[in-house]
């Protein structure tokens, strides 16, 4: 399973994900459409350098949104040190000390474990609030 996950820097929010069982553009397309309806277009997406984000479809989706896209160099990996960090949480917490029988269990797993995190985490680095409530302000912030 492969999932694609959507985080705002600033606050450490995830904003969309997408779990699939295939390794294209289709689930990343679609993780992206679904946080912008939700949450709103960004001005700017960074990604890996992976097939899936270095597809036609993929770069001429963000270029019809009017999105930046922002790409990390060969072994750059600090560039997405805030989604790789989120990874190790998931993957130690939740993935690794689990079993699941299907897909649908994991989904909702993941779905649960993105809801806490946001919502019911404070972070260390956010000054000890929980990503909602700085994405919640830096959105007030940017609206006024």
């Amino acid at each position: 399973m492969y999932l694609t996950a959507i985080i705002d820097w600033y606050s450490s929010f995830i904003v969309g994900y997408e779990l699939s069982d295939t390794l294209d553009t289709a689930p990343v397309l679609a993780a992206v459409t679904n946080a912008m309806e939700q949450y709103g277009n960004p001005e700017i997406i960074n990604s890996d350098q992976g097939s899936q984000f270095t597809s036609n479809d993929y770069i001429e989706f963000l270029k019809a949104k009017n999105i930046r896209q922002s790409m990390d160099e060969k072994a750059r990996w600090v560039d997405n040190v805030v989604i790789e960090r989120w990874f190790r949480s998931l993957k130690t917490e939740l993935i690794y000390i689990n079993e699941y029988s299907n897909p649908r269990e994991l989904r909702q797993q993941i779905g649960g474990y993105i809801k806490d995190y946001n919502n019911e985490r404070p972070h260390q680095a956010l000054g000890y609030k929980l990503p909602v409530q700085v994405y919640q302000t830096k959105s007030v912030c940017n609206a006024a």
